[in-house]
């Protein structure tokens, strides 16, 4: 009778646990729905945070393992080191607030690929931790290879959680400025041979026989996939980052579910799909923006020099002050702003919706034009402007804002560069060749607010800034908005 109590016992902990699972799994689906529109985005946030924590704390309450010993008796033990879970989680969590509260705007990306990396360093850790258990057990019951579904799991999130974890500590050094970019038409070669070695390892590891205590095969194959994430981001760069972070994100994603596979977790199955199938979706979205290939970025063939053939035509740069620049918006019709990495750098999203509203209350048109790659992260510009409380009515896509240009007396272009620049239709021989931009050059008349002549991230020269349809309007977009604002209420 006592036996059958606790077999009862044992199956609702079990059951509980399972639920709390599938719970916490539509949780997240939710909280990624909601994050479809800004506003509901901050309470998709919470309800898959809610997801999470529902996840961890039903884990560390419910779940048990079953150890069986050599004379054939089991043992089933629940979760140890509950006090060191515990503060870990409490650090951790600290960690993640502060960091949030503090970071500045133009810092998000640094912060987005971190966090990314930290993700996939945990998925590689927690391959590296079972496959000597693993190995062990099939050395032990006198199988001859490794090739099952465990072994497959935790190969793939090695690799994979490596990978992810290496290039966005590259990519964080490289957003951060601290180093720089490294092209060689070389590393193409070396970033496709890497690849090639590491699934050819994955097969023979798989394929090798176990023995007890043999774990540098292990550990070889980890090395050889942090090298290969450093070799695969090094050499990409200029407006190229967005769809390299987006790429990173759903590796952590696959290397999560990993885990969920090997665990037979649900909740972390889940999530890493959610997280590996979206980044994959926004991967791909933003590839076809930049005209690119899945494949160049795998190999880390995004970049290039930045090179570029000059017009020879005029190049008379002409500016407009800052009373012309006022009356010209006063009195237009439609007025398109164009956001970029500049006006994140300067801190005057509040401005430009400042203006935005000055503008619209003297019965102007004002939208905004987003383009997929604009800033240093997928959704940078949204989330900037949201920041600043502008509608989300007025972001207007790229395609379709193009369709206006035709019909628009003026494009404010603050901050951007490449995402605006006709060598990516005119000159063959740009590295942006190809890649659809905002079609700047539609409108009736174009202001572009920079600090100086200087190329844009890409390091690549832009003919729009001696189009004679364009006026220059120097200084840091805060100040010069701040002013252009106080001019018009001056009218």
């Amino acid at each position: 009778m006592e036996t059958i109590h606790k077999i009862i016992e044992f199956s609702n902990e079990i059951s509980i646990l399972e639920i709390s699972y599938i719970v916490a799994s539509v949780l997240f689906i939710l909280g990624l729905k909601k994050l479809s529109h800004p506003l509901t985005a901050r309470s998709g946030n919470l309800w898959a945070a809610a997801g999470m924590a529902a996840a961890i704390l039903f884990t560390i309450l419910f779940h048990k393992t079953t150890i069986t010993h050599a004379d054939g008796t089991t043992v089933v033990k629940g979760i140890s080191n509950i006090p060191w879970i515990l503060a870990a989680l409490a650090i951790g969590s600290f960690i993640g607030w502060y960091a949030s509260v503090k970071v500045k705007m133009t810092a998000m990306p640094q912060m987005v690929s971190i966090f990314n990396g930290m993700g996939g360093a945990c998925a590689a850790l927690i391959s590296m931790m079972e496959f000597p258990g693993l190995q062990n057990e099939l050395a032990a019951a006198g199988d001859t290879h490794m090739l099952t579904g465990e072994s497959i799991a935790i190969l793939l999130g090695l690799m994979i959680g490596s990978v992810s974890f290496a290039g966005s500590m590259v990519a964080f050094l490289k957003l951060d400025g601290r180093i720089g970019d490294f092209k060689h038409p070389v590393l193409r070669i070396v970033n496709l041979t890497f690849l090639i070695l590491l699934l050819v390892a994955l097969v023979v590891i798989m394929v090798m026989q176990p023995v007890a205590g043999n774990n540098w095969p292990i550990y070889l194959f980890a090395a050889a996939a942090l090298i290969y994430g450093v070799t695969f981001v090094m050499p990409i760069g200029g407006a190229d980052m967005p769809v390299v972070i987006s790429l990173l994100n759903s590796f952590t994603g696959v290397a999560a579910a990993m885990g969920g596979f090997l665990y037979g977790n649900t909740a972390m199955l889940t999530g890493g799909i959610l997280v590996g199938s979206s980044g994959t979706i926004l991967t791909i979205l933003m590839c076809n923006a930049m005209n690119r290939s899945l494949l160049n970025v795998i190999i880390g063939a995004f970049g290039g020099t930045a090179t570029g053939l000059e017009d020879s035509g005029d190049k008379t740069v002409k500016e407009i002050s800052l009373s012309d620049a006022a009356v010209l918006l006063s009195y237009s019709q439609k007025v398109y702003i164009v956001p970029g990495y500049g006006l994140a750098v300067a801190q005057a999203q509040h401005l430009c919706h400042e203006l935005d509203n000055l503008l619209t209350s003297k019965g102007v048109e004002v939208k905004y034009a987003i383009h997929p790659v604009a800033g240093r992260m997928p959704g940078h510009m949204n989330v900037l402007l949201a920041e600043a409380d502008v509608p989300y009515e007025k972001l207007v896509e790229m395609e379709d804002a193009n369709n206006e240009m035709g019909n628009t007396d003026v494009v404010i272009v603050i901050g951007a560069n490449d995402v605006v620049n006709p060598a990516a239709e005119d000159d063959p021989s740009s590295p942006i060749y190809g890649m659809p931009i905002i079609k700047a050059l539609d409108a009736r008349n174009i202001i572009v607010m920079k600090r100086s002549m200087a190329a844009g991230y890409a390091a690549i020269p832009n003919n729009l800034f001696y189009h004679q349809k364009n006026r220059m309007l120097f200084g840091d977009a805060k100040a010069t908005l701040q002013k252009l604002v106080a001019e018009i209420k001056s009218l």
